[in-house]
């Protein structure tokens, strides 16, 4: 059952972001939606990052139930607030579908994540549990792309040629490495301050808020910036720097760091998360035509998304693994067994930590710590990528009015073949 409704919720959530982005592409010029992206940022900062602090002391004063409680009022009021902006039947709007695209796309996400979850922990990478997700994963990609390059295909879920320049290549994958590597931060900066710190969950929640601090107002900033200059480019260089700085010195986080050091090195990364956040779609639809706004804008939040689901697989796969590889250094093979497995996430908390035997608490923080920095060294790498790319962009001068009314266009223009 709560498979279930994560599934429907997801779906509905997903739709949600879509639908906001393409909003703020209707109403706004290129070169103003960098403002509103970063008011819209900050606002999506305050509640990923408040979410932990508030969803712990939910869960340790009441029941986990309220987690979900807590979005009925909120989103009956949002469901309320609905209309419809442009007459258009269902069966009108179904026929415009990509179901086969959506299909393969789906399905080849979901096997990949099978395998990148399972790899290492519940299966061996060798095993054909792992593999066989895979390969059908990696095989459904490249069928994916052959697809949308058919003519029998008229409404594609995503035309090749928003690929068809550089610049707006480098800010698609840019914005999954943003997506990618803010949940990474978000997500495994938890397990440093309950299993190595061995804060509570409360209090990691409000060791979390030094990245809300900085990266609320510097994503406003940013936007602000980007509204007056149009030059997303160096706004990219400046927050894929300091994002790998940040990265980079997370790596000598341990259980003796003092306060002063993860919340300057927490400030760090969220400063380059916030500057980079309002620049990257304007990137991305700079070097595009007006006509293809709603589809790069629809794309580019599915890429973010994309990287969202990767920031939360990827790093807890390489957690697991390490973890696994490490954990022959705890002297107590019950604990030792307990946390194998992939369930060293899950047991990543004060309360287990401080259950343990004093020597057995100190190797298994040592290995929480090692486990730790692995990850961070690979997320350094990826924001080291990105930042690189950084030089390889154009400086397109950003459109300062609006064409067309693009985003709800129906018109044969919009189904010309795809060139890559």
């Amino acid at each position: 059952m709560l498979i279930a409704g994560r599934a429907v919720q997801g779906v509905g959530g997903g739709g949600i972001n879509i639908l906001i982005d393409l909003i703020i592409c209707d109403l706004v010029p290129l070169t103003q939606r960098g403002a509103y992206i970063g008011l819209l940022f900050v606002v999506f900062a305050m509640g990923t990052s408040l979410g932990p602090f508030i969803g712990g002391a939910i869960v340790n004063d009441t029941t986990w139930r309220w987690v979900f409680y807590l979005n009925i009022p909120i989103g009956g009021v949002g469901l309320l607030q609905v209309n419809y902006n442009r007459d258009m039947s269902i069966p009108a709007k179904l026929k415009r579908l990509d179901y086969l695209g959506n299909l393969l796309l789906i399905g080849a996400i979901v096997s990949i994540l099978i395998a990148l979850s399972w790899g290492g922990t519940r299966y061996p990478w060798s095993s054909v549990h792992v593999l066989a997700p895979l390969i059908i994963g990696l095989l459904g990609i490249p069928a994916f792309i052959l697809l949308q390059t058919s003519p029998l295909v008229k409404e594609q879920t995503t035309p090749l040629r928003l690929f068809g320049n550089r610049t707006s290549s480098i800010a698609f994958f840019q914005t999954f490495m943003q997506g990618l590597l803010n949940f990474w931060i978000l997500y495994m900066l938890p397990v440093y301050f309950q299993a190595v710190l061995r804060s509570s969950p409360e209090r990691s929640g409000v060791q979390l808020l030094p990245t809300v601090v900085c990266m609320i107002p510097v994503a406003a900033v940013s936007g602000a910036v980007l509204a007056k200059s149009g030059n997303y480019k160096i706004l990219h260089i400046v927050g894929f720097g300091l994002l790998t700085i940040g990265l980079g010195c997370f790596i000598i986080l341990g259980p003796h760091s003092s306060t002063a050091a993860w919340t300057l090195t927490q400030m760090v990364a969220a400063f380059g998360a916030g500057t980079i956040m309002p620049a990257l779609l304007p990137a991305v639809q700079a070097g595009l035509e007006e006509k293809d706004t709603a589809t790069s804008t629809a794309l580019w939040a599915f890429v973010q998304s994309f990287g969202i689901i990767w920031g939360l697989s990827v790093p807890a796969a390489i957690f697991n693994n390490q973890f696994n590889r490490y954990a022959s250094s705890i002297s107590d093979s019950a604990v030792r067994n307990m946390l194998r497995g992939g369930n060293a996430y899950s047991y990543a908390s004060s309360a287990t930590i401080n259950s343990l035997a004093p020597q057995v608490r100190e190797e298994t923080i040592a290995v929480y710590t090692r486990s730790l920095r692995v990850i961070w060294q690979v997320s350094t790498r990826f924001s080291g990528l990105a930042f690189l790319l950084c030089f390889l962009e154009k400086s397109i001068k950003l459109r300062t009015h609006l064409e067309t009314d693009y985003g709800l266009k129906t018109s044969e223009e919009d189904r010309s073949p795809s060139a890559f």
